[in-house]
């Protein structure tokens, strides 16, 4: 009983090694087989980065809720770009002195500085996972919001790691779409948020690898996979 055991599980391995597309041992790995990354720099070298690409797409769509008196993080592109004339008041958060677009000086999860109430929308991209104390930092963008106000944020789930922000401040999460969507939901309220999961195992690797949303169908990327959670976009809005 055991050798038949035995070789049936032989005869099948034997048979799906046979089976497989493309075949077992028979995978051309091209550009990809080597140990260093495409690009270092995400892909803005050589084009718009996959996660860039997602980003805008979010902002295109929830570009409305960019209105008033708006927060964003490091710069105000976004701001600009997706608020236009809808925009009264711009402001910038940086969390040390010396950005020379910052308007306000505050570390989002340790502010000295009262904002509260302040913002009908807040723009926190790509920030999140850069701050240790992440809850108190979510706390902060909540209560910063007018009533009714709107935070349009994203986090990472699969990425390489920021060494700018690793040397100088941390680069300390990644995130799942539940961990986002609980996280968000302690502050919001589980009906006041929405978040989308997005990228597939063919969006991680080119991310991953820094190749730029340019060089690829970007039909592809459209294609979500949720076991391959490579960026999450949450837009959240404060009662009232």
């Amino acid at each position: 009983m055991n050798k038949a055991k035995s070789w049936y599980r032989s005869a099948r391995r034997t048979l799906i090694r046979a089976t497989r597309n493309p075949r077992v041992d028979g995978i051309q790995l091209g550009d990809l087989n080597r140990l260093t990354p495409i690009s270092r720099d995400w892909g803005f070298d050589r084009g718009t980065p996959i996660d860039r690409f997602y980003l805008q797409r979010f902002l295109s769509a929830r570009a409305g809720d960019i209105r008033g008196r708006v927060l964003e993080i490091a710069n105000n592109d976004y701001t600009i770009r997706y608020g236009g004339e809808r925009v009264t008041q711009s402001d910038v958060l940086h969390p040390a002195a010396g950005n020379p677009r910052a308007t306000i000086v505050a570390d989002l999860a340790r502010p000295d500085v009262s904002l509260e109430g302040r913002f009908d929308c807040i723009i926190c991209t790509q920030t999140l996972q850069l701050i240790y104390e992440v809850r108190k930092a979510v706390t902060q963008l909540h209560d910063w919001l007018k009533p009714g106000g709107v935070l349009l944020a994203s986090v990472p789930g699969i990425s390489q790691i920021s060494r700018e922000d690793m040397e100088q401040t941390g680069d300390y999460w990644r995130f799942t779409g539940a961990s986002v969507r609980s996280m968000l939901s302690a502050e919001f309220g589980e009906d006041a948020v929405d978040i989308e999961v997005l990228g597939n195992v063919f969006a991680a690797v080119l991310f991953l690898h820094g190749i730029a949303a340019e060089e690829c169908d970007e039909e592809w990327l459209l294609d979500a996979d949720p076991q391959f959670q490579m960026l999450m976009t949450a837009r959240a809005v404060r009662a009232g």
